[in-house]
């Protein structure tokens, strides 16, 4: 049976590898991701925290990139088992606080989503209806939570109930990009408030061209790496639904990272090396990775064309199985902390939160420098966007 997408795709595409970040850019971009974590946790208590997402923290990198104090506003955060029992500066500005309420409500509507399709455990009626009241809640919090930073989450929920609508109408020949048009909408949105909350209205207009293309990117990207497996299951797909050829999809999401870099450029930032790292290096990194490019640090063994390793067959384990060994890995910070662990009910290998991301070459050193404010690049450039002097 086919189900649609039916959801936002906001979730993951950037994942920054430690090899390319500077060390102070690492540093920084965990301040954000634990930032965003602590924030939910606020927002809505420790059960929120799973909401967490690699691309939510993006709205808080915005946000201070254009505030006028340098790093914008951040706090000691106390020792978590998933940085190693370490203490760390946090961001803890209103740009987490609004991170933290778009990461609620559309965690709220994929959670409906899986419902609606009755995926696993939630074709089961109780879980179900404890799932509902969860997505419910979290829909109440991230409202308030963005009324707070002056953000009106009602976009979201709107894009969201149109997307199942929009995808009802495609078919053969439709253009691609009406399906992501919701996606889009969406991210333009909180992009462009990230500019009216750090007093920066100037900044609106570029920065929801910005969000809009990284929306696009979202849901494409997202796209693809599930088209095999929606193959398999009989699954929407808007790629197959639509009939267009993967050479056009790439050709599209090359363009969306070329936009990106534009609207970026024209953007006025106090501070805006780290998003300049993620949303034009990193961005182009997660397009290169879905399409097939392989990882500069892969493991021994890793395949040429998609850098997995060869392994012998996983082990799988029940959901309650599984649910001891994951709790297990997070006490110990192993699902933090190791290089790889084994996925507690698949058995398939992941990498450590810490250590996400793909590996490539040093960054494009010219465009670098001009992010940096250290000339046209060269020989003499030493920049902080990558790890690597140029």
């Amino acid at each position: 049976m086919q189900r649609f997408q039916g959801e936002l795709r906001v979730f993951g595409i950037i994942r920054p590898c430690q090899h390319r970040l500077s060390s102070r850019l690492r540093e920084e971009w965990l301040g954000h991701l634990c930032g965003l974590c602590l924030a939910l946790r606020g927002t809505h208590g420790q059960a929120a925290r799973i909401a967490t997402n690699y691309d939510g923290l993006l709205i808080s990198v915005l946000h201070d990139a254009q505030t006028a104090a340098p790093g914008g506003d951040r706090r000691t955060a106390g020792p978590c088992p998933l940085r190693g029992m370490r203490t760390a500066r946090v961001a803890a500005g209103d740009g987490a606080r609004l991170a933290a309420a778009v990461s609620l409500v559309l965690a709220s509507a994929k959670i409906r989503d899986h419902v609606q399709d009755g995926d696993g455990l939630l074709r089961r009626r109780t879980l179900a209806a404890a799932a509902t009241r969860v997505a419910r809640s979290w829909d109440g919090a991230g409202a308030r939570g963005g009324a707070r930073a002056g953000f009106d989450t009602a976009v979201l929920v709107d894009a969201v109930s149109r997307q199942q609508s929009v995808e009802s109408l495609a078919g053969l020949g439709s253009p691609l990009l009406t399906v992501t048009e919701p996606t889009e909408t969406a991210t333009g949105a909180v992009f462009a408030h990230t500019a009216r909350l750090a007093g920066r209205p100037e900044n609106a207009t570029v920065l929801a061209e910005a969000g809009r293309l990284f929306g696009r990117l979202a849901h494409l990207l997202d796209a693809v790496e599930d088209l095999e497996a929606d193959r398999s299951a009989g699954l929407w797909n808007p790629i197959d639904i639509t009939g267009t050829p993967l050479p056009e999809v790439r050709r599209l999401c090359d363009d969306a990272v070329h936009g990106v870099r534009l609207a970026l450029a024209e953007a006025e930032f106090t501070d805006g090396r780290l998003a300049h790292a993620l949303l034009v290096h990193e961005l182009a990194q997660a397009v290169d990775r879905t399409f097939g490019a392989g990882c500069g640090h892969a493991p021994p063994g890793a395949s040429a064309a998609f850098g997995a390793p060869v392994e012998p067959p996983p082990v799988r384990r029940g959901p309650q199985a599984g649910c001891a060994v994951w709790t297990g890995l997070f006490c110990s910070c192993q699902i933090c902390c190791r290089r790889e662990y084994e996925d507690p009910w698949n058995g398939k290998r992941r990498e450590g939160w810490c250590r996400k991301g793909d590996c490539g070459n040093c960054c494009d050193c010219c465009d670098c420098c001009r992010c940096c404010g250290q000339g046209e690049g060269g020989n003499g450039c030493s920049c902080d966007c990558c790890s690597c002097d140029c």
